[in-house]
């Protein structure tokens, strides 16, 4: 039915999944996904609900990865409608989550239903990867997964993560990466004084100013094909007693690395390291990667949503790297080819969240198209270039 997407996504919007609940979402998949004959493995870590679920053993195995938790509503008396009671209006289905990403949910069911109906001798083997902390802390969710999957040495072909991508309308942008985010919690050691005895004390601010500008002022790599160049943020910055006569012992500053595959861990924080010791500086500094970089080159899987996107919607999709960090961050350790894509984003984590109508069964075409692009069987493939012969004598010799 041409609105079972419609309908799967508002069931789906309809659940109360703040992170890291997933408030029946994943069981509400697992209905549709045992009727096609997957095997169902719910993996629970910690107090996260993860679902892997897989049809088939062999190759090349395609994975649609995805999250049921959703960010806070913010204050429900700004929103037009309640955020978890699915509601269509104009053209638009709004709901907590109709963009981020319940919809792209939806239509992976959709799309795979319909694939196995009308493919029922497809190559390879079709999984999903669904997680309740992507929106959180992100620690019990699709990285335990992908560590016990990467444990038993089951591997991905190809990966697209549902995230939502596109800016101005549907199929306009494809994520074919991400970049990696290394945060660092740097501590100044001064020595505390009377303000009008500075001799005797030492000023953290004053030390660290210097080195401030020069680590801002730094050209970390110049960026590649894909990515722009690594930048350095101060995100706080925190000192004093609150009182105007007191010179501060110590200083506080959290910063952030984002960067991309033309830099590594090592080479940045060695040569954060390098600037402070150059200064000579008394510190502390902890690190902590949130997540590597990681980047899909133009092949298969790129090629295949590419095709299909246009074919559903007339649009020739970019390529693109930018944003913050996803669960493909994660998947790309067990598999080379990693994609994201999606709805539009203009409206994710925002009060009045909504997704178009129109764009839900054409994000369903558009994935099952691209399975058909991986997976048809040789058979299948066989017959298409025998019937498109076949056409090309008929046309030659005029006949019917």
């Amino acid at each position: 039915m041409p609105n079972d997407t419609l309908e799967l996504a508002q069931t789906l919007i309809a659940r109360r999944s703040f992170t890291p609940a997933d408030d029946g979402c994943q069981q509400i998949l697992i209905d549709h996904l045992e009727k096609l004959g997957f095997h169902i493995e719910k993996m629970r870590f910690g107090n996260v609900d993860n679902l892997w679920a897989r049809r088939g053993n062999t190759t090349p195995l395609l994975c649609f990865a995805g999250h049921t938790d959703v960010v806070p509503t913010g204050p429900l008396e700004q929103w037009d409608s309640d955020p978890f009671i699915p509601t269509i209006r104009e053209g638009r289905l709004y709901g907590r989550g109709a963009a981020d990403m319940k919809s792209s949910l939806a239509a992976f069911i959709t799309a795979i239903e319909t694939f196995l109906a009308q493919h029922a001798q497809h190559q390879g083997s079709i999984a999903l990867l669904i997680t309740s902390d992507e929106e959180g802390v992100a620690i019990d969710g699709t990285a335990k997964v992908v560590e016990t999957l990467k444990a038993r040495g089951e591997l991905l072909d190809y990966c697209i993560v549902g995230e939502p991508t596109c800016t101005d309308k549907l199929g306009d942008t494809i994520k074919n990466g991400r970049r990696g985010s290394l945060s660092g919690n740097l501590t100044i050691k001064g020595i505390q004084g009377h303000i009008a005895y500075p001799h005797l004390a030492k000023n953290p601010i004053h030390l660290v100013a210097p080195v401030i500008a020069e680590l801002a002022n730094t050209e970390w790599d110049q960026g590649n094909e894909f990515f722009p160049p690594t930048t350095w943020h101060i995100s706080n910055i925190n000192a004093g007693t609150g009182a105007t006569n007191v010179i501060p012992g110590t200083l506080n500053l959290l910063f952030n690395f984002r960067f991309s595959t033309a830099n590594t861990v090592e080479a940045l924080t060695t040569k954060v390291h390098e600037i402070l010791d150059k200064h000579g500086l008394d510190y502390e500094l902890q690190w902590e990667l949130s997540g590597k970089p990681y980047l899909t080159p133009k092949a298969e899987l790129a090629d295949a949503i590419s095709a299909a996107i246009t074919k559903v919607t007339a649009v020739e999709p970019q390529l693109s790297t930018s944003g913050g960090t996803s669960d493909g961050r994660f998947i790309a350790d067990i598999c080379s080819q990693v994609v994201e894509f999606g709805p539009r984003n203009a409206t994710i984590h925002k009060l009045n969240e909504y997704v178009d109508v129109d764009d839900l069964e054409q994000l369903s075409r558009i994935y099952l198209l691209t399975m058909e692009n991986l997976l048809s069987s040789e058979k299948e493939t066989n017959q298409t270039h025998s019937d498109s012969f076949l056409d090309k004598l008929k046309k030659y010799f005029s006949f019917e």
